[in-house]
């Protein structure tokens, strides 16, 4: 007799985490494959900022922490928000988790209730509906078209607002599309949300610094909605820290404090080590990120090249974060060896199996026309994938 609960029972796992696996398990077996699933930087951390790691452990910072974070991480993103945002955040505003995505659930947790209708965006990061759904609420998702780079419009969010919509949930960078909203694109929602004072937005901002189009740019800098704006961010993506696992909000100060009291019981705080070198890594010289900005974007124009070199993928040319986002649903129906593809994870399956590259499906993102790749590898591993992405769809008839 299984005796899960209905929200676990109601959850779907990971397609990231399922295709990462499903690849490991081919290269397990000696094949040699292109993991192009996951969203992690594929550099190692810099030195001065494991040197920094390193001396906590020496220095014996192995206690627990505060529930918030330690006050010399709270006052550093409070600097952060400052000097590269011009936001005024108090590190009493400041709450750090394990991780963007536990800061994320923390927050959603804190704020929906049964019943309460999130508006999401689509394509979507896996986890937002998961979360929702997780805390009982509704998914109202709208669609942001290929023609408009993914983005949707005020109009779209306009439309779903209702009596129960408690809040919006933003991602610019976008994971998956690579999509970036403009400053004048962000005031035009601000302006929707400052009529609806019952809205939080939720803006995730994981990838602010792997922006290709210039300054990025916080919905929260609109005074008219700046209390009812709750900034996701975190170290993982910027810093090429994955695995030291440090996320932290920006938030209401009530907001925060309900945040510290939720994670006092589940978590107390992140490793002690890794909050002292995500400190460090936000005071010290940031030419590491500027170093990685440039990398990841040669790689982006490397892949949307050869990309549009393959017959009937239609791909659109990311703005930011580490990711593009093809249209492949051209070969739906389409056949190799008897066997049809009929959808996204079919497509997938058929790209690890015969293509040996792995990728995401669209269908997990909300877009069932496309899928996801992530050019966070190499350029000669991005070229070779690109070389069987190629191959294989030329097989299908």
């Amino acid at each position: 007799m299984k005796d899960v609960s209905a929200r676990v029972a109601a959850l779907t796992p990971s397609a990231t985490i399922a295709m990462n696996q499903a690849t490991s398990e081919l290269k397990a077996k000696g094949i040699d494959v292109i993991n192009l699933t996951v969203g992690e930087p594929d550099f190692n951390t810099p030195d001065h900022i494991k040197a920094a790691a390193k001396k906590a452990i020496d220095d014996n910072f192995s206690f627990y922490p505060p529930a918030a974070g330690i006050p010399e991480l709270r006052k550093a993103v409070s600097n952060k928000f400052k000097k590269e945002n011009n936001l005024d955040y108090t590190p009493e505003q400041i709450v750090v988790s394990a991780g963007a995505k536990n800061s994320l659930a923390n927050v959603i947790m804190s704020l929906i209730d049964p019943g309460d209708e999130v508006i999401v965006p689509s394509p979507y990061w896996v986890t937002y509906t998961e979360l929702v759904t997780l805390c009982e609420g509704k998914n109202i998702i709208i669609r942001g078209t290929f023609e408009n780079n993914f983005k949707v419009t005020p109009e779209q969010i306009e439309a779903v607002i209702t009596p129960k919509t408690k809040a919006l949930l933003l991602c610019s960078p976008s994971n998956p599309t690579g999509s970036v909203y403009s400053k004048e694109e962000l005031a035009a929602i601000a302006r929707v949300i400052e009529k609806h004072p019952r809205i939080y937005v939720v803006s995730d901002e994981i990838y602010e610094h792997i922006n290709f189009v210039g300054k990025h740019e916080s919905i929260a800098q609109f005074e008219s909605i700046k209390e009812r704006v709750v900034i996701i961010n975190g170290v993982s993506k910027a810093y090429a820290m994955t695995g030291y696992r440090i996320g932290y909000i920006g938030a209401p100060q009530w907001l925060a404090k309900d945040v510290i009291k939720l994670q006092g019981q589940l978590l107390t705080g992140p490793a002690t080590m890794a909050q002292k070198a995500a400190a460090f890594a936000l005071e010290a010289d940031q030419t590491c990120v500027k170093d990685f900005l440039v990398a990841f974007k040669r790689r982006k124009e490397l892949v949307v090249g050869l990309m549009r070199q393959i017959k009937d993928v239609e791909v659109y040319d990311p703005e930011g974060a580490f990711y593009v986002f093809p249209k492949v649903n051209k070969y739906y129906g389409k056949s190799f060896n008897g066997k049809k593809i009929n959808n996204s994870e079919e497509m997938c399956m058929y790209l690890l199996t015969e293509g040996h590259i792995g990728t995401v499906s669209g269908d997990s993102f909300g877009e069932p026309d496309c899928i996801r790749i992530s050019f966070a590898t190499s350029d000669e591993n991005l070229k070779v994938a690109m070389a069987r992405m190629k191959a294989a769809l030329e097989k299908l008839n």
